[in-house]
């Protein structure tokens, strides 16, 4: 119960970003690739919406520019909420700052693993999406944010590119030789530690879309129900504890 408790703790260490970092990527990469399946986009590729934002103005397409800045506006949103809930916890003197944007994230993916068949969660919306690619989009700007801001921006959970770029880094130092160096110059050394947690953060997000392409393929939308209950176990504990002390 410590552990859970120091997962979203004010005070950080490189142990606990690492963990943190691990456990939503794997949840990121669930309900990214299992989304897919269903919504036929992935919501936290923010990069090709901005190209989709930049093609739909040149071809003068109106609903790429809707679907992208729809998309775009959404995971801008929920990295902004996860900066306000995180400063209001902090001004409110709360220990455990990083708790409140990861319940609400398991708060929006409840419902959307119980209703995400009904028809309210297909509503279209102005920007010619379905809600359910606006609220998966905003979920995905919130968990980013939240680990963005435990690790001072070092570590990324909803998309690879960066921590893909860092390990093929890493691995060129590590396979770069020595051999006919100069004695004036400083020997290339990998960082086993940047390789080691890029190379965690890509497999537990393969991982992650592995188990969510499998279960919106052979269960349905109710496979999101389980990521809920692990963003659940990791804010509701320590929450309720400082809460309960603080009462």
């Amino acid at each position: 119960m410590r552990r859970i408790h120091l997962l979203t703790h004010r005070h950080r260490t490189p142990s606990t970003n690492r963990t943190m970092g691990l456990i939503l990527a794997f949840n990121a990469g669930a309900i990214n690739a299992g989304g897919f399946l269903v919504l036929h986009q992935y919501t936290s590729h923010m990069t090709g919406f901005a190209s989709q934002f930049a093609d739909g103005l040149v071809l003068g397409n109106a609903r790429l520019v809707l679907n992208a800045a729809g998309a775009i506006l959404a995971f801008v949103a929920g990295a902004a909420v996860t900066a306000v809930l995180v400063n209001w916890a902090r001004q409110h003197r709360l220990r455990t700052v990083y708790a409140p944007p990861l319940l609400l994230e398991a708060l929006l993916l409840l419902p959307f693993g119980v209703l995400g068949s009904a028809s309210t969660l297909s509503w279209m919306t102005p920007f010619a999406l379905p809600i359910t690619v606006l609220l998966l989009s905003f979920v995905m700007g919130l968990q980013n944010a939240v680990v963005s801001k435990t690790s001072g921006g070092s570590i990324r959970t909803t998309h690879m590119t960066g921590n893909i770029t860092d390990f093929g880094m890493e691995l060129g130092k590590l396979l770069y030789w020595n051999r006919h160096r100069s004695d004036l110059t400083q020997p290339v050394r990998h960082d086993r530690s940047r390789l080691r947690n890029a190379g965690g953060l890509i497999g537990m997000f393969v991982i992650g879309g592995s188990v969510g392409a499998l279960g919106f393929k052979y269960v349905g939308y109710v496979c999101v129900v389980p990521f809920a209950a692990l963003l659940l176990a990791l804010a509701v504990p320590p929450l309720y504890r400082e809460l309960r002390g603080q009462a």
